[in-house]
């Protein structure tokens, strides 16, 4: 087998251990809710604890990854994120939740810059290529997470969650000997002169910031949906936990044919032209996954789950195009920061719940992807990157075909 490839699949499979505990923590919500005898707003908190907390350090791992390689966090986040999710259903009080929430948090944040810039550093010129079947792991194990939680308490209690911890530990286990090849390979590739098509574009601060909102937004959308459908079908979750499971899986699971399909089409069709379309279609896709019955419902959650996944690896792309000194910073921004924000819109989202009930308040997810798609009509970047490319190779004496 191609190293490439064996690193790029070592990765995407520590991705996916990695993410099934963050798939696993919003089917964990309605137990945890009944448990501690909390409100929606405050059951909404835990996911934001978890999400700021990667949110917050995440930027600052990158930072830290930019300066020099630090591959031993790749296990070492997928550890302590297994340890996190093994302690949360123990939680001798609600305090003690939070902490073990949090900590979960924290290995999220240690395994994603070194992930995304080891990935591009790996995936060379086809990075959004390359960068989806990065991503097309965590998608997995996003959709995984949930079922098997599920299942897993459903079998053998809450307590049973703490399985969890098993993934994590075989993800943990495999990286090591593999270090020593993925520090060369980062080393390498960080030495060499990197050209980029998005080099001459103007501002690309206000780009990125751009960048974030537009991935805040697509956050808010999935997580959103992702806490509440357990409590849209709540009577359907105490007397057939599988009909819930599967749905979550069809909705997250989707994803990863989303971002394995958005990858490639970015490549071929420009990264700005994909993110804009892609969220403009998630609007009646929202509208009619609210509205569906039967099996349209599973249809419309995987077209809709989909269809919101096609661009993260994108959007991570294009940051690291922007500022490709400080790919693990510029990757720490838009997984950690924007999406870690997405635990304050299903925060914000329970208090309309607790308020207004909880299908006017999903139903009000669908003003986000509206104003996603103006965002990225407002992006000072070209719909295609061909132009850069050319102007590039102009630059440089060389001729040949696309990126």
């Amino acid at each position: 087998m191609n190293s490439s490839v064996f690193l790029l699949f070592l990765l995407s499979f520590g991705h996916m251990c990695t993410d099934i505990v963050q798939g696993a923590l919003p089917a964990l919500l309605p137990f945890l809710k009944e448990r501690f005898d909390l409100s929606y707003a405050v059951t909404g908190t835990l996911l934001m604890a978890a999400h700021l907390t990667s949110s917050v350090i995440q930027p600052l791992f990158g930072y830290v990854t930019d300066r020099r390689p630090f591959p031993i966090l790749l296990p070492l986040g997928c550890a302590v994120s297994g340890v996190g999710i093994a302690l949360v259903p123990l939680s001798p009080s609600f305090g003690w939740l939070v902490a073990f929430v949090m900590f979960t948090g924290l290995g999220t944040a240690a395994f994603h810059p070194e992930g995304f810039k080891a990935t591009a550093c790996i995936a060379s010129e086809r990075r959004a290529t390359g960068m989806s079947f990065f991503s097309v792991g965590g998608n997995l194990g996003f959709a995984i997470g949930s079922p098997a939680a599920i299942f897993l308490v459903s079998k053998y209690g809450l307590p049973g969650a703490s399985g969890l911890l098993l993934p994590t530990v075989v993800a943990a286990m495999l990286f090591l000997p593999a270090l020593p090849i993925l520090r060369r390979r980062i080393e390498s590739a960080t030495s060499a002169p990197r050209r980029s098509a998005m080099s001459g574009v103007d501002r690309p601060l206000y780009s990125v910031a751009l960048i974030i909102l537009i991935v805040v937004l697509r956050s808010w959308t999935q997580l959103g949906l992702a806490t509440y459908i357990p409590f849209l079908y709540k009577a359907r979750l105490s007397s057939d936990p599988a009909y819930v499971a599967t749905l979550l899986f069809f909705f997250l699971g989707s994803g990863t044919v989303g971002t394995v399909i958005g990858g490639p089409l970015a490549d071929r069709f420009g990264h700005r032209r994909l993110l804009f379309y892609s969220i403009l279609l998630q609007i009646p896709l929202i509208f009619l996954f609210l509205r569906a019955s039967g099996w349209m419902v599973f249809a419309s959650a995987a077209l809709l789950g989909g269809t919101i996944v096609s661009t993260f690896s994108v959007t991570i792309v294009m940051a690291q195009e922007l500022f490709p000194k400080r790919m693990a910073t510029a990757s720490g921004a838009i997984a950690g920061f924007a999406i870690g924000t997405g635990g304050i819109g299903v925060t914000l989202i329970g208090a309309v719940a607790d308020r207004y009930g909880v299908p006017t308040a999903t139903h009000l997810i669908n003003v986000l992807p509206g104003i996603g798609a103006l965002l990225a009509l407002l992006l000072p970047l070209p719909w295609s990157c061909r132009k850069g490319l050319e102007r590039l190779r102009k630059e440089s004496g060389e001729t040949g075909g696309d990126e």
